[in-house]
């Protein structure tokens, strides 16, 4: 099974190839650049220089959310354009799960973080068992202290990634309690962990896939509290 996976929930972005669980090649960026500009030419590339081509891709798979709205949307729908025009499978995975198979060489108990801003991360907790992460929560979106509390419960300290760890590890640090921050090279999300996220799940079609966001996005917030606004004035 040759897997073309994507990751655009976040600054970085990347593209992967994967065989069967084996890494065959990744492109990842993180220039500031749209994911609009720069996802597909990644897959060109990445394609062209492993001397393959999309006909011989079996699967695609993408991160699916949480994370960026714009990137999420961006990442969905360039695999939704591939698998609808190449009539193949694909697959969308938890960024919070595909981050956990960071932790894979380090063990125990994974806990990936994105800055969700309003004082917020997105998070879910994991712990690495035969090899690969068991999750031990959804996915959510919830302030640091109500993560301290959670950590507190765990009898070892976990192994912090994404793009929210380093802020995560300041909160720990305050409050005393243990944790591990990766180091940067496994902090940020990878295509391969999504290709790896996607290897227990069953396929589905382009019209199946849809974004995750756990949570509306300012715009709709603030179109929801304009209408709660204008009931109460009546």
């Amino acid at each position: 099974m040759l897997t073309l996976a994507f990751e655009s929930s976040a600054k970085a972005a990347s593209v992967a190839l994967v065989r069967d669980g084996k890494l065959i090649s990744q492109y990842s960026q993180c220039s500031g650049l749209t994911h609009s500009r720069t996802l597909l030419p990644m897959a060109e590339d990445l394609l062209k220089n492993a001397e393959m081509s999309l006909d011989m891709v079996d699967l695609f798979s993408v991160a699916h959310g949480p994370g960026s709205f714009t990137g999420i949307r961006i990442g969905v729908s360039t695999v939704k354009g591939l698998a609808w025009a190449s009539d193949k499978p694909c697959i969308g995975v938890s960024t919070l799960e595909a981050m956990a198979w960071h932790g894979l060489a380090h063990g125990g108990y994974i806990c990936p973080v994105m800055d969700a801003r309003r004082s917020q991360v997105y998070n879910a907790l994991f712990k690495i068992e035969d090899g690969k992460p068991l999750r031990l929560c959804q996915d959510r979106a919830l302030a640091l202290p109500l993560l301290a509390e959670e950590l507190k419960e765990l009898d070892n300290p976990v192994f912090l990634v994404g793009d929210g760890a380093e802020l995560t590890a300041a909160f720990l640090r305050e409050q005393g309690l243990p944790h591990i921050l990766a180091p940067e090279n496994l902090r940020w999300q990878s295509a391969w962990g999504v290709a790896m996220a996607a290897m227990d799940k069953a396929p589905g079609s382009s019209q199946e896939l849809l974004p995750v966001y756990l949570r509306l996005s300012q715009a709709e917030r603030e179109r929801q509290e304009r209408l709660a606004a204008e009931n109460a004035a009546k």
